[in-house]
């Protein structure tokens, strides 16, 4: 597993699905090797999974590239059966493993050049890497049929459906105290603050709603000062509490599960886990309304595009909670029949066993 932080997943998508599948595939017999970047670990193994902690450049632009490039050197010299390696970014390195004759897979991710992080230059790039991807003539994997179809559409390309899946859980809420709440009387966000996360669109909708409860912003602001800036601006006008990032586990399933909505506004990723944790949950969802959340919540879900929506959105729940606490219902009851875990190992467990195979052919 190769192009992310590796785990413990304690970051995003591609780590969480790591920690997930390579943790169900030791335990069906296989060897997984997951290449980390995670300042300072001292870890050598993880639920059964060999971390390889290798160094970084500390720069948002060469971060990723100068940790896969040392990754892909390691896995040439160590000859692995197969290879995935997450993030068309990586690009540039698939010739390398290629040539090694190291069957490889790619994970494409959401449409990274879209990001307002990337803009110009980085975007640009971002574009070229994942046109390299498609070039390579190595499997693709997508986790949103509507990053698929992307795929089919702009290059002609099959590739394999692969998602995450979602944990299904009753956390309880004794913890609520810890941070002055009550259980169903506080709205959620949890994301990075990040422009095309659409933060900032739902906390000024929250702020001009007519509302009773406050609203709860859980995330870091690893790149974006300007944004976060506009984001507390905004949040002064309101009951709005930033949390930041809140890395206890407990605390984070107990602030999804007992919201009386969880605003989730991502739109460029393709399949995104906090959207189905908030759905495992039981969290009445409210989604930013783009192809890749209705493909998730299956309609399970309210839908806003603009602060005043959003506002809208939050005002309805209010209104009329049982309606709210209903759609939890329905949308956990969707997720725990439509995103499993261990169906998604299934589809990864076939593909790495058919590229091991190719090797011998």
């Amino acid at each position: 597993m190769i192009g992310t932080r590796g785990v413990p997943a304690q970051y995003g998508g591609f780590e969480t699905a790591i920690e997930e599948i390579g943790a169900r595939l030791v335990e069906r017999g296989h060897a997984v090797d997951v290449y980390c970047r995670n300042p300072g670990q001292s870890l050598r193994e993880h639920k059964g999974m060999r971390l390889i902690n290798l160094p970084a450049v500390r720069k948002r632009s060469l971060e990723t590239l100068s940790h896969s490039g040392l990754s892909v050197a390691h896995a040439v010299a160590n000859r692995p059966d197969a290879a995935i390696v997450f993030n068309a970014a990586n690009a540039p390195y698939l010739p390398i493993l290629k040539a090694a004759r190291i069957p490889t897979a790619v994970h494409v991710d959401g449409l990274e050049w879209k990001r307002e992080k990337w803009k110009g230059a980085g975007a640009r790039y971002y574009k070229r890497a994942e046109e390299k991807a498609a070039a390579s003539g190595l499997p693709l994997i997508a986790d949103a049929r509507g990053i698929a179809d992307y795929l089919m559409e702009a290059y002609g390309l099959t590739s394999h459906f692969l998602p995450y899946g979602a944990p299904i859980i009753d956390p309880g809420a004794e913890r609520l105290s810890e941070l002055g709440l009550d259980p169903r009387a506080y709205h959620l966000v949890v994301a990075r603050m990040e422009p095309e996360n659409h933060v900032a669109q739902i906390v000024e909708g929250y702020v001009s709603s007519h509302r009773d409860h406050p609203l709860v912003v859980v995330g870091s602001a690893p790149y974006g000062d300007e944004y976060m800036a506009r984001i507390r601006s905004l949040a002064e006008r309101g009951d709005v509490r930033l949390l930041g990032a809140v890395w206890d586990q407990e605390v984070l399933n107990q602030l999804y599960a007992n919201s009386l909505s969880y605003l989730h506004g991502h739109s460029v990723g393709g399949t995104n886990p906090s959207l189905l944790r908030a759905l495992g949950c039981g969290a009445p969802v409210t989604a930013y309304d783009v192809n890749f959340n209705r493909e998730v919540t299956a309609g399970h879900a309210s839908y806003f595009t603009d602060p005043q929506s959003a506002g809208e959105a939050i005002t309805a729940d209010e209104k009329d909670s049982k309606s709210a606490v209903a759609r939890g219902v329905l949308g956990k009851a969707h997720a725990a029949r439509a995103y499993r875990w261990d169906d998604v190992t299934d589809g990864y467990e076939r593909l790495l066993l058919d590229l091991a195979h190719s090797r011998s052919r």
